[in-house]
C-alpha cells in the first residue's frame, strides 16, 4: 500500500464513491483525484465537485463526453449491428472502455500510481474497467475496493458514512428499488424484485419511455440520413452524434420503443437479469440493416452478420481496446464506404418498422433485374438451369451412391 502515493477515482458523488474517496484516503494514505464524466445520464454532475472539493480533494475533473462517447464508442459499434445474446444493444457495456481510457489519461496527467472503481466483485464492469486500463497502461495498479474491504451491503455504507461525516444526499420522495446505470444510449435497471425472473416489471420503473399502451394512436414517421454508415440527419435536419442518440431517445421513448426484459450471461460466470431501455438504440439497428440491405454486397453482409457475435461478445466482456476488436472495426469501417442514401422508419406503440430506403449513389438493387414484369432481356431466366444443376452435382453424386 506504501507504494500508491496518488490514485484516480471514477468518482459519481452518490454513496459508493463518496465513502470509497474516504476509505482510499484512510486505508492507503493516497492523495485522491477524482473523474466524473457526463455520458448524458441525465443527472447533473456539477455537484460531484463541491463533495469532491469538501472531502479535501485539490485535483478534480468533471468532463462533457458525449459527443466523444456517441462518436468514438456508440456509432462505431452500431456500424456493426451489435446486439449481445441475440438482444441487448450494449449500452452499459459501451461506456465503459471510454471512462477507462480517461482514468488512465487522468492518471497520466496527473502523476497517479493508480486508479479505483466502485465495480462490484459480482459484476462485469470491473473485467471491463481494468482490461481496458491494463491495455492503455500496462504498469497501472487496479483498487478495487469490493473486493478488498468487508462492507458488503448498503446498510454498511451506510454506517460508515455516518461514522466518518460524510455527506450523503439522500433523494426525496420514493428510492428506487433497482440498481440503474444510465448514458446517452440506455438506462439499465437490475436488483429489487427484478431478481425473480418470473416477475414483471412494474410500469413506474421505466423512465425514458412510455408503455405501448399508452402511446400515440398515430405513428411517427422518422427519416435518417447516413453517409458511411452513421446517421448525420434526422428529417434533414444535420445533426451531431449525441443529438442523434438525444433526438431518437426523445421520439422512440414516446412511442414506447426500446423497452427490453432479459436474463443474460455475464462474463464472470453467473446469470443475471437485467431490463434495459435503449430507444434510440432500437432505431438505429433496425434502420442500419435497412440502409446495408440496399448497399451492401450479399457476402459482405453474411460475413458482417458471422462476425457480429465475437464482436459482441468481446464488447460485452471488456475488450474494446484489444488487437482482435481493432482488427474487426478496421474491416467492418472498411464496409461501410457505400453505406449512403436514406432509412424512413415508422414508430408505432412499441414497434419499429422501417417503410422505405433509398440511396440514389450506393444502391445495389436494379430494378430492372429484380422486377417481376417485363425485363427486357436483363436476365436470362435459362441461365438458372446449369447453376442449379452445378450446385446439386456433389449432392446428386451422393444421392446416386446412397440409392445403388
Amino acid at each position: 500500500m506504501s507504494e500508491i502515493k496518488k490514485v484516480v477515482l471514477a468518482y459519481s458523488g452518490g454513496l459508493d464513491t463518496s465513502v470509497i474517496l474516504k476509505w482510499l484516503q484512510d486505508t492507503y494514505s493516497a492523495e485522491v483525484v477524482t473523474f466524473t464524466a457526463d455520458l448524458g445520464q441525465g443527472e447533473e454532475v456539477e455537484p460531484a465537485r463541491t463533495k469532491a472539493t469538501a472531502a479535501g480533494i485539490k485535483e478534480i475533473y468533471i468532463e462533457d463526453v458525449r459527443e466523444e462517447f456517441a462518436r468514438d464508442f456508440v456509432f462505431p459499434m452500431f456500424r456493426a449491428n451489435t446486439i449481445y445474446e441475440g438482444e441487448y444493444l450494449l449500452g452499459t457495456s459501451i461506456a465503459r472502455p471510454l471512462i477507462a481510457k480517461r482514468l488512465i489519461e487522468i492518471a497520466n496527467e496527473t502523476g497517479a500510481d493508480a486508479i479505483s472503481h466502485g465495480a462490484t466483485g459480482k459484476g462485469n464492469d470491473q473485467v471491463r474497467f481494468e482490461l481496458g486500463a491494463y491495455a492503455l497502461r500496462p504498469d497501472i495498479k487496479v483498487i478495487a475496493p469490493w473486493r478488498e474491504w468487508d462492507m458488503n451491503s448498503r446498510q454498511a455504507l451506510l454506517a460508515y458514512a455516518e461514522k466518518h461525516a460524510i455527506p450523503i444526499e439522500m433523494k426525496k420522495g420514493k428510492a428506487s428499488p433497482y440498481s440503474m446505470d444510465a448514458n446517452l444510449l440506455h438506462i439499465s435497471y437490475e436488483g429489487g424484485i427484478l431478481e425473480d425472473p418470473w416477475a414483471e416489471p412494474e410500469d413506474e420503473m421505466w423512465r425514458w419511455s412510455v408503455s405501448p399502451e399508452n402511446a400515440p394512436d398515430q405513428a411517427t414517421y422518422v427519416e435518417l440520413t447516413y453517409q458511411y454508415g452513421d446517421i448525420i440527419a434526422i428529417n434533414d435536419q444535420p445533426v451531431s452524434p449525441a443529438q442523434v442518440l438525444e433526438q431518437l431517445n426523445q421520439v422512440a421513448g414516446a412511442n414506447g420503443v426500446g423497452r427490453l426484459d432479459i436474463v443474460e450471461n455475464r462474463y464472470v460466470g453467473m446469470k443475471s437479469r437485467g431490463c434495459y431501455e435503449t430507444p434510440a438504440g432500437t432505431v438505429m439497428l433496425k434502420a442500419h440493416r435497412a440502409i446495408e440491405s440496399l448497399t451492401l454486397d450479399r457476402e459482405v453482409a453474411h460475413l458482417k452478420d458471422e462476425l457480429m457475435p465475437r464482436y459482441a461478445s468481446l464488447i460485452y466482456n471488456g475488450y474494446w481496446w484489444s488487437p482482435e476488436r481493432e482488427m474487426l472495426q478496421t474491416m467492418i469501417d472498411a464496409s461501410q464506404v457505400n453505406v449512403n442514401g436514406k432509412v424512413r422508419v415508422k414508430l408505432y406503440k412499441g414497434s419499429v418498422s422501417v417503410v422505405g430506403r433509398q440511396s440514389h449513389t450506393d444502391s445495389l438493387f436494379d430494378e430492372s433485374i429484380a422486377t417481376f414484369e417485363d425485363d427486357k432481356g436483363a436476365y436470362n431466366q435459362k441461365d438458372a438451369e446449369g447453376f442449379i444443376k452445378l450446385n446439386a452435382l456433389r449432392m446428386r453424386i451422393a444421392a446416386n451412391r446412397k440409392f445403388k
